[in-house]
């Protein structure tokens, strides 16, 4: 005699059913982690903001908040908020307004030292009213190497002779960036084995088109672009076109990158935070 089988109604009714509890125990165990053994609530940790650059391509916010559930699922109990500093909703002093009295860390969504971490960021959040910590760039950082690996992985790479990587970034007049991007560059080649060479979509040199034509001339006969961007965009786009072979997804959301927003969270909450004063990390 043979089981029969749950009638088209049925299985949807315990799919919606099961999807349901999920759900209720995910949020009971969320607020269970904010209650204490003795049973007195934990303090609420400070929110962590997201601090995006802003994108006209659609693509880039819904990928920022696929990133930031993301952080939340790994963080159960953490106030996360979105802040971007120019084109799209909700800008940094809106986000950072919302806050006004609290304590919050911002975590720059953004790859290396620049104008927009070392100035822009600090400044919105002194002007804000918001006790804050700003932490520092989110590379270099073998996290970012992590999602870069994976990301030529997922577009088809295979080392073999005469590969080599163009990384393609955005650039930036900062030479502190430059030497940010260059440090990742040589972590992904000590990952890959192979020549990595960092290039730049606009402001810095060489650009990828430079790049690829270098490596040509060292005898590198198949190239991959290594999309160092943290959203899909223009210049994302651009590099991409460039590719002679294979060009990687951006950064977007994967788990490193998660977990790396997290760490720079973490590692801000170690440094004081001075009334409205932002404080700039630099462990």
């Amino acid at each position: 005699m043979t089981a029969s089988k749950p009638r088209p109604d049925e299985s949807t009714s315990l799919d919606s059913t099961a999807h349901l509890m999920n759900r209720i125990s995910s949020q009971l165990a969320s607020q269970l982690r904010l209650v204490s053994l003795d049973g007195r609530r934990r303090p609420t940790p400070p929110p962590l903001v997201v601090v995006a650059h802003g994108s006209r391509d659609p693509r880039a916010l819904s990928t920022v908040r696929s990133l930031l559930d993301r952080v939340r699922a790994l963080r159960p109990g953490l106030p996360v908020h979105l802040g971007h500093i120019e084109l799209n909703a909700p800008l940094l002093p809106d986000t950072l307004a919302a806050l006004a009295g609290e304590e919050a860390v911002l975590v720059p969504l953004l790859l290396s030292r620049g104008y927009h971490v070392k100035r822009d960021i600090p400044e919105m959040a002194a002007e804000s009213g918001v006790r804050a910590r700003v932490a520092k760039a989110l590379g270099p950082h073998p996290f970012l190497v992590e999602a870069l690996h994976d990301r030529l992985a997922e577009a088809g790479w295979a080392e073999r002779p005469g590969t080599a990587v163009v990384l393609a970034a955005a650039g930036s007049r900062d030479p502190e960036s430059k030497a940010d991007t260059a440090r990742t560059a040589a972590l992904l080649s000590q990952r890959l084995g192979v020549e990595v060479v960092p290039a730049y979509a606009t402001t810095a040199a060489p650009t990828v088109r430079a790049a690829l034509t270098q490596l040509t001339a060292r005898g590198h006969e198949r190239i991959a672009v290594a999309s160092y961007f943290t959203a899909p965009g223009r210049f994302a786009t651009e590099c991409a076109a460039e590719a002679p072979w294979i060009t990687s997804a951006p950064l977007g959301a994967h788990p490193a990158m998660a977990r790396l927003l997290l760490h720079r969270y973490d590692q801000s909450l170690k440094l004081p935070a001075t009334g409205q004063e932002a404080v700039l990390a630099s462990a």
